[in-house]
């Protein structure tokens, strides 16, 4: 039967048993699906039918009654060719998973319809959740979904302001913690301790999981096989876990018949699994005061840091990582070669890629689909801050030819430095 287990001892529990961690280890938790019955579940083709969304695949999800779903159509975003980015980069099979499509603007969506869908389940009254931004703003949107309580922890000064702004209007009660993100995530573990009616909703809860492995589902039917390498930002951890365990599961069923190798980005200034992966450890060290301008990935002592480290090792993938300017520089070409405007984390996979083609680690006929996490919206004032506002004149329309005249030869002069 379907049931939750420790990756670290093996011991399981109970699929509706309010845990987060092994009793007897302390080690993070897996749902480990039965997949003899589901393999039952999907023999017919009726599945198939339902629109691509994260309940299209239903059977793969641990919600046992279609009437504790909590959902705002969630799933289905674009799988992007870009065929101008790649040729810059001197790829031929490069796609965006744009994450960003999701009702509040990234990824997490994914895990909190299945997390909130479970805490209505368990019959829980409060969510609570430590965010750098976007899960909380997911949280908040699922929590006023379900008419739930929501609690939201943020490190105070740490957070892009459209990811605050969002958790806010759905109602949220906000604290701002004096500390990083870890900090405040280990508030949130004491205050679940003390009251089992806070239910707590960050990636180490396993259901988040199960909703963000159908990115793997996805992808997988929209290119019609898995990719040779999946390119992801890495923060927390949870998603390149997530996404591999999704396409381990859609292996096992038999809908597959391979698997990408998993690569996991991270910000040089917050990088311990890219650390410990070069030393080829199996634990990492934390880093105690991670900086990055990619706030939803600047997290030093990552939870699901095990998880990810196997999916790596696992999938001969491989870790990576960018400095901030290489981030902004890739924010900005994915902004002006395909138009997708992804914030500074989501950037990561696009702003490794040269580096990792050079180091030999991809090559230039590999399918590569890389993962935006979140839309550009959510940290819009990092555009501002770093490329400076937009020119002001007159309304004089010599003024005003004067200035593209200037623009046009700055463009110019970007793109042919030697020449100017």
């Amino acid at each position: 039967m379907t049931h939750l287990k420790c990756i670290e001892c093996g011991t399981t529990y109970d699929i509706d048993e309010i845990i987060y961690k092994c009793g007897k280890c302390d080690g993070i938790l897996e749902v480990v699906t039965d997949i003899e019955e589901l393999r039952n579940k999907i023999s017919t083709d009726k599945w198939k039918g339902r629109s691509l969304s994260v309940w299209r695949y239903i059977d793969f999800l641990p919600i046992k009654d279609k009437i504790n779903i909590v959902t705002l159509n969630e799933g289905g975003t674009g799988l992007h060719r870009c065929k101008r980015l790649a040729e810059k980069i001197g790829l031929k099979k490069l796609f965006i998973k744009f994450e960003g499509e999701n009702p509040t603007g990234s990824f997490k969506d994914r895990g909190m319809t299945v997390g909130v869908s479970k805490a209505r389940e368990l019959g829980v009254s409060i969510v609570i959740c430590a965010s750098t931004g976007n899960t909380s703003a997911s949280l908040a949107a699922y929590a006023a979904k379900s008419g739930k309580q929501c609690i939201v922890l943020v490190p105070a000064g740490k957070i892009g302001v459209g990811k605050l702004a969002q958790a806010i209007a759905h109602g949220a009660r906000l604290i701002q913690v004096k500390g990083n993100f870890d900090d405040s995530l280990d508030m949130v573990f004491q205050l679940c301790e003390r009251n089992n009616q806070i239910y707590l909703l960050n990636s180490i809860n396993p259901f988040r999981i199960e909703g963000q492995k159908t990115i793997a589902f996805e992808v997988s039917e929209q290119l019609g096989v898995p990719p040779d390498c999946m390119v992801m930002p890495v923060g927390n951890a949870g998603n390149i876990s997530a996404a591999w365990k999704g396409f381990n599961e859609f292996e096992a069923v038999g809908l597959t018949n391979s698997k990408p190798r998993m690569i996991g980005i991270q910000a040089e200034g917050a990088s311990p699994i890219v650390n410990a992966y070069r030393k080829k450890k199996i634990r990492v060290e934390p880093i105690l005061f991670p900086e990055t301008v990619a706030t939803a990935i600047r997290i030093g002592n990552p939870v699901s840091w095990r998880k990810a480290l196997n999916s790596i090792y696992e999938s001969n993938g491989y870790a990576e990582t960018v400095t901030d300017q290489e981030i902004l520089d890739a924010q900005r070409l994915l902004a002006q070669t395909e138009g997708i405007f992804a914030e500074p984390a989501s950037a990561t996979p696009i702003a490794s890629l040269k580096k990792l083609l050079d180091q030999g680690v991809i090559n230039k006929s590999d399918s590569i689909v890389c993962v935006a996490t979140g839309h550009g919206l959510k940290d819009a004032d990092v555009i501002t801050r770093v490329f400076g506002k937009p020119i002001e004149v007159e309304a004089d329309i010599d003024a005003i030819e004067k200035s593209l005249n200037l623009l046009v030869k700055y463009d110019r002069w970007l793109e042919e430095p030697s020449s100017t």
